[in-house]
């Protein structure tokens, strides 16, 4: 009888754990980043940039500092430091230019999809030299809707999973058919990169990369100054082999 009672508890106690543990797996990322430093994030602007997939990632990392002492660092970078006009006509003036001495150090690279993304920007060696060489040395490369175009023409999702605008998913594998395109998700993380569908859907790589460094409590607690439902469960998305 003493033994049965022992298994019986033992049964429990295993039960338990397996039930704790899938909670832990389920709930939400492992266990944040927490930079030792501020980082760097700039943003890449061209003429013809979106909105949209300029603003809201911009909104969410620079809203790190206000709940974490070494919260992102954000600015512009453009070709020259000269006004940039966004597709919806608000005039921006970059913080930097590529060839700036005091550029920064890059940590993270974010662009945002422009009018131009799938052709003639990725027909411009300036532009691409410099995608190509900040995305190798910074720790993430982030594109939002068609920037992914302008990654894979840097040579710097070869070897990720990724993805990009809904309506461009075809036009992205035939023009990039070494790629491993995913498509009907938010966004892809792989490595290093960090690929979504743009749009509204903007903000979700950006919450994602803030709960991935900062943790759930800076992710919630930007979202709900947003006013944005963030759950990084609830969001499809894919999370590459690297």
């Amino acid at each position: 009888m003493n033994r049965i009672l022992i298994l019986f508890f033992v049964t429990i106690f295993y039960s338990c754990q397996n039930e704790n543990q899938n909670q832990t797996t389920t709930s939400g990322l492992s266990v944040p980043v927490m930079p030792d430093n501020q980082l760097n994030a700039a943003f890449l602007i061209v003429d013809g940039v979106y909105n949209s997939e300029l603003i809201a990632p911009m909104d969410v990392l620079h809203h790190t500092v206000f709940h974490n002492d070494k919260g992102i660092r954000v600015f512009t970078v453009a070709q020259e430091h000269d006004t940039v006009t966004t597709f919806e006509g608000l005039r921006l003036i970059p913080d930097y230019a590529f060839t700036t001495d005091s550029l920064p150090a890059i940590d993270i690279l974010i662009v945002p999809s422009a009018k131009h993304s799938m052709d003639s920007d990725l027909e411009n060696g300036l532009l691409i030299d410099f995608v190509k060489h900040t995305g190798r040395t910074s720790s993430y490369v982030i594109s939002l809707c068609d920037g992914a175009f302008v990654l894979a023409k840097a040579e710097l999702l070869d070897t990720y999973e990724c993805t990009t605008f809904p309506g461009d998913i075809e036009r992205f594998r035939k023009t990039f058919p070494q790629l491993v395109v995913h498509e009907n998700v938010s966004f892809v993380h792989d490595g290093k990169a960090i690929t979504s569908a743009g749009g509204a859907k903007s903000y979700d790589p950006a919450l994602y990369l803030v709960e991935l460094l900062y943790g759930k409590n800076a992710a919630d607690g930007i979202a709900k100054g947003l006013v944005l439902d963030w759950d990084v469960q609830q969001v499809k998305h894919i999370i590459g082999k690297h």
